[in-house]
């Protein structure tokens, strides 16, 4: 992992992506990177920053002609020395120049998320910088670029701060009140003064952790169950969202046993929908599974489409089912409900025209386009947001409920007199906690396990 091996060492790796390019980038970090160009070419090291063309030699003779840049540290993604090879994206090059690097023995190969790891120590970025850079790496739509890219400016890191310096504020106020307290300039409820923009920094606190569902939706995917009773046409729905033939679809009721999911972009954003087994009383324990499944898949769900047959008459009554409730009267407001199977049908059935009630036809397309304006609509309202990321990992979310519950013990101790000096200790926990989101203070312990899930090279 990062960070096990010896900092001090010169590190290389491909920076690129893997495969065939017209140009790969290798990179070399470390006190001994000019070491590594003068082996590779004796001619000067190119000016500071400026690119320059150099053949490339090794004991064997040619191996590629280079853009090689020269970065001597501090002023570095790393801080360190750092050279960079722009060769031919050819497999055999980039082989023949990592293995003739790494058999100089000035260099070795670098662990994954070494070169952030390095940048980091060097207090080049914080660590929610570095998780935004393994997040602008993975984005795959332009709402996880988007928010990763707010977060690698560092705009959730200065909110963290500022909250971490309110903190501060306040226990430097109450260990005047604990230090100095018969001095006439201090008041005597200093401590009490000292906790009013605590009381605001709980709000934002909460806030934030309100904030932290939709922050992972982009992050992970909104998440689409599609629910309903059996044979009413949910996985035929699906196909006709994915666009292809994702789910078995057959006359045969009760066809879905387990959860399928397919993965769409709608709005710019990733979303996963849920065609789930029908909802009725089992049939055997398979069954029975599917339709626990399909239940549980429901409550986790970040929007519900409950499809019905709408060729099977009033679809609005109720119907019981074993374990669960295949009904209207199941739907819950915010949920869509689409009644199937429309070119079965000569009248409009009842229900047709209500809010997010769509009628459609999964057998030929007629009504989806409806549907799917909604879902693009719903998912962009849901992630779309002005306001600054910030809980968007786990990590994340663990830290501030630690700080908002330090937190709320230091002003309920405040209320109820408790001494300054028991406040001042909840109060340094929080702070403790959004250092560590940070990683400004005491992360040691979480550095290797955040910089192992990086790749190589970066």
């Amino acid at each position: 992992m990062a960070g096990q091996r010896g900092t001090t060492d010169t590190i290389i790796a491909l920076a690129s992506g893997s495969g065939r390019a017209g140009v790969a980038v290798v990179r070399v970090s470390g006190p001994a990177a000019a070491g590594v160009l003068r082996h590779f070419s004796k001619r000067p090291a190119p000016d500071p920053r400026v690119a320059a063309i150099r053949e490339l030699h090794d004991g064997t003779g040619f191996l590629d002609e280079a853009l090689v840049l020269w970065m001597p540290g501090p002023n570095s993604y790393t801080g360190e020395d750092v050279v960079e090879f722009h060769v031919h994206g050819g497999p055999a090059i980039i082989e023949a120049v990592l293995a003739s690097a790494t058999k100089s023995r000035l260099c070795r190969t670098a662990d994954p998320g070494e070169f952030t790891r390095r940048a980091f120590d060097a207090g080049r970025l914080d660590l929610t910088q570095a998780e935004a850079i393994a997040d602008l790496i993975d984005a795959e739509t332009e709402g996880q670029r988007r928010q990763a890219g707010r977060l690698y400016q560092g705009e959730a890191a200065r909110t963290f701060e500022g909250w971490r310096g309110l903190l501060m504020s306040a226990m430097a106020a109450l260990e005047a009140s604990i230090d100095f307290p018969d001095e006439a300039d201090i008041p005597g409820e200093i401590n009490l003064t000292a906790l009013e923009p605590i009381e605001a920094l709980a709000a934002d606190l909460e806030a934030a952790l309100g904030d932290a569902g939709r922050l992972r939706s982009v992050r992970e995917g909104f998440r689409v169950a599609i629910l309903g009773p059996p044979n009413a046409g949910k996985s035929s729905l699906m196909n006709r969202l994915a666009r292809r033939e994702a789910a078995i679809v057959s006359p045969v009721a009760g066809t879905t046993r387990d959860v399928v999911e397919v993965r769409l972009v709608l709005a710019g954003y990733p979303v996963w929908v849920a065609d789930t087994a029908g909802l009725r009383e089992a049939s055997d324990a398979i069954e029975a599974e599917g339709v626990k499944r399909a239940l549980a898949r429901a409550e986790e769900a970040d929007l519900r489409i409950w499809v019905f047959d709408a060729s099977e008459g009033d679809v609005s009554r109720e119907t019981s089912v074993g374990t669960g409730r295949s009904r209207l009267a199941d739907v819950r407001p915010g949920d869509l409900r689409v009644l199937n199977k429309a070119d079965l049908i000569g009248s409009a059935p009842p229900l047709a025209g209500s809010e997010d009630v769509f009628v459609v036809s999964a057998q030929t397309g007629a009504g989806l386009d409806g549907l799917e304006r909604r879902l693009q609509q719903i998912v962009r309202e849901r992630l779309d947001a002005d306001e600054t990321p910030l809980v968007t990992r786990a990590r994340h979310r663990d830290l501030v409920e630690e700080a908002l519950a330090a937190v709320e013990r230091a002003l309920e101790g405040a209320r109820i007199g408790m001494g300054a000096e028991l406040v001042s200790e909840d109060l340094r926990l929080a702070a403790r906690a959004l250092g560590r989101i940070t990683g400004s203070i005491d992360v040691e312990d979480l550095l290797d396990r955040i910089f192992s899930q990086f790749c190589v090279g970066k």
